[in-house]
């Protein structure tokens, strides 16, 4: 089965799901969606952010309006 097809059937289970199944799968992957939810307190991440914004104000890399992402991603398509 997809993996898209199966993130449908969780999301229309847990939709309808009584109160103690929710529970219950929250319980098994709470853990996992605190971190993917909580960047700001991951200290590389930070890291990582910093390192680039100075990259960016030092001048160091080159920068790309919306509007050249976007040409340059619609000629990917072709």
């Amino acid at each position: 089965m997809r993996t898209n097809t199966i993130r449908e059937k969780l999301y229309d289970y847990i939709r309808f799901a009584d109160d103690k199944k929710v529970k219950a799968i929250y319980t098994m992957v709470e853990e996992e969606i605190v971190i993917k939810n909580n960047p700001w307190d991951d200290t590389e991440f930070i890291a990582e952010l910093e390192r680039r914004v100075a990259e960016y104000e030092r001048g160091e890399v080159k920068m790309s309006t919306w509007g050249e992402v976007k040409a340059k991603a619609a000629t990917l398509k072709k």
